[in-house]
């Protein structure tokens, strides 16, 4: 099995602050691909984004996450227990859940550990939904800056393993039983601040720091502040999500 590469322990109480929530919409159509609502499993649950939604839809949330400093900045809720531990070695009983959930996170596993750990705690024609996002937009002049920043500025410092969210997930290993998905997106309302404290929550912005002792979304402050609309104070952020989800008969 792969070592645990841990790129956003440092960076956990800029997570809960800064990044995005997925769409109600989402969840709501998670819900309904079972019958059942008892348990859900969400691997890889950094600060909980996916894990508070969804406390609406099911009696049991089990968050996990193998950084413990992701865990901690996690917000509470009464229906969430959380846990320390890695994606391929969860602890859950078996078959114990309804549906599993891996948001943003993927990537980052032993594909064939994590599915196997997945078809021993489901149950059966229990479901598996995996999602991921890429680069948001907000104006073409504000998107043009950005997309300089992440694939110029930050092009040596992405690990590997970023191709796979650029492609959607698509070229991953997946379990068979995949279903045809609907197609969502994440919004938000931003302003500036907001949009430079999610920047800093990259990994690539943190290595790019350490490498080159420089603050690279500082430098490219100026540049956002020129394109940024003068009479708006927030603008509309979108980033389409990737979403792949199979239904597992054991």
């Amino acid at each position: 099995m792969t070592n645990f590469k841990d790129h956003f322990s440092a960076l956990s109480s800029g997570y809960a602050a800064y990044r995005p929530s997925y769409p109600a919409e989402l969840f709501v159509y998670l819900a309904s691909l079972v019958d059942e609502h008892a348990a859900v499993w969400d691997c890889a649950t950094g600060s909980g984004q996916a894990a508070v939604a969804l406390t609406g839809y099911f009696d049991r949330v089990l968050a996990t996450d193998a950084s413990a400093s992701q865990i901690e900045n996690a917000p509470r809720h009464e229906k969430i227990s959380f846990r320390i531990a890695r994606a391929e070695n969860s602890g859950l009983e078996d078959d114990s859940q309804n549906l599993v959930t891996v948001a943003q996170a993927l990537h980052w596993f032993d594909l064939d550990a994590f599915y196997t750990e997945v078809r021993r705690v489901l149950k059966a024609e229990g479901v598996l939904a995996v999602w991921s996002y890429n680069l948001f937009r907000l104006t073409p002049e504000i998107d043009r800056v950005i997309e300089h920043f992440y694939r110029v500025t930050l092009e040596d410092y992405w690990p590997p393993e970023r191709q796979f969210v650029e492609n959607g997930y698509r070229d991953l290993p997946f379990p068979a039983g995949e279903i045809d998905t609907p197609e969502f997106a994440m919004t938000a309302e931003w302003s500036l601040e907001h949009l430079l404290g999610y920047l800093n929550t990259w990994s690539a912005v943190k290595r790019f720091n350490q490498s080159t002792v420089r603050d690279g979304v500082a430098g490219i402050t100026p540049a956002l502040r020129d394109a940024w609309p003068a009479e708006s104070t927030s603008l509309p952020v979108s980033w389409p999500l990737s979403l792949r989800v199979a239904r597992l008969d054991r």
